[in-house]
């Protein structure tokens, strides 16, 4: 087993190992130290320009008119179709495009046994796992009755399901006009032509695709009636493939709809303005609250300062110990030349 005799096997290849001396490393920790910083500058004020618009509807008492669709959110949701709305004025014009979205607080998607439970065979589409859940989803493979359940696990099993609709008031007094909602292409591309797709259909028709089969415990309908559209129903319904994505934090935020269409296609314009919703989800009972969150981009996505903030600090630790390196070397030089003058 003894390696060929060759310059490769035996490294006896031609290498070059750099001498780093202090008037390398230094100009390189002040040049890394400001590019950093620059980098970190640019992050950090072009995440400050983006406008952010966010309203907490969770409903606890004495804040808001969402209050009443919160009192039966202790222990079990409250009853379906309990609406409240939230009113806000914008005094200039919010450039778009807008986005919308849905905040949790202390939701834990990141739990280990949480994200394990789905079946990922299932999603795709196979007619076999369909009638056979993977025992990651226990308790949440099978109903009572022994029908299997698709979508099976935990994570599809707790589906946000609170909608959302915007109105417009252009002039004091005038009527309220709807603010088209884009709620096409707001999953990832991949997730929708690559990971999940529905089982072949049955005559033409999707119910049948999942007949045998019964929805998870939460849900009030099955998944074929997710929606009325055909091409945005069952595994590839666009809701559901952006909360089967779970998030890295217990506070996060999950994309709802867009708008750019018509007179909306540069901004929200200023005016009066309701969003009505449409409350489903509870949260009270684990202590966690809701959010809705409208919010434009710029050329690095979302609203975030983290990102500049830890270039700027990166880049001032570098210009830090860059000084720090250049005083011990001056110091030590100095004394070197001192042992040399001295023999």
């Amino acid at each position: 087993h003894q390696p060929d005799n060759t310059a490769f096997t035996q490294q006896r290849l031609p290498a070059w190992q750099p001498l780093l001396s202090a008037s390398i490393a230094l100009p390189l920790f002040f040049c890394a130290g400001l590019a950093f910083i620059g980098l970190g500058l640019g992050l950090f004020y072009s995440s400050n320009g983006i406008k952010e618009l966010e309203y907490d509807y969770t409903g606890n008492p004495g804040t808001g008119n969402c209050s009443a669709c919160a009192l039966a959110d202790q222990d079990r949701a409250p009853p379906l179709r309990c609406s409240c709305a939230w009113y806000f004025s914008l005094r200039e014009l919010f450039p778009g495009p807008v986005y919308l979205y849905y905040e949790l607080t202390n939701f834990y998607q990141n739990n280990r046994r949480y994200s394990v439970s789905r079946d990922d065979t299932q999603l795709s589409g196979l007619p076999s796992a369909l009638r056979h859940p993977a025992n990651e989803c226990a308790p949440y493979q099978r109903r009572a009755s022994g029908l299997p359940i698709a979508p099976c696990g935990a994570i599809a099993n707790s589906l946000f399901n609170d909608s959302f609709s915007l109105w417009h008031q252009r002039q004091p007094g005038g009527p309220y006009v709807e603010v088209p909602l884009d709620r096409t292409g707001i999953a990832w591309w991949t997730d929708c032509h690559v990971k999940f797709r529905n089982p072949p259909l049955v005559n033409g028709s999707l119910a049948l695709a999942f007949q045998g089969t019964a929805p998870p415990p939460n849900w009030p309908r099955p998944v074929y009636e997710l929606s009325p559209d055909p091409n945005n129903t069952g595994f590839i319904n666009q809701d559901f493939v952006v909360w089967m994505r779970t998030a890295a934090l217990p506070t996060f935020r999950k994309l709802y709809a867009r708008i750019r269409q018509g007179n909306y296609s540069t901004g929200l314009p200023r005016g009066a303005y309701l969003v009505n919703i449409t409350y489903n989800y509870p949260v009270r009972a684990f202590g966690g609250h809701k959010l809705i969150v409208f919010s434009n981009i710029s050329w690095m996505g979302g609203k975030n300062p983290f990102l500049g903030i830890a270039y700027l600090v990166v880049g001032s630790l570098c210009i830090l110990m860059g000084f720090v390196m250049l005083v011990v070397y001056i110091r030590y030089q100095d004394q070197n030349d001192e042992d040399e003058d001295a023999e």
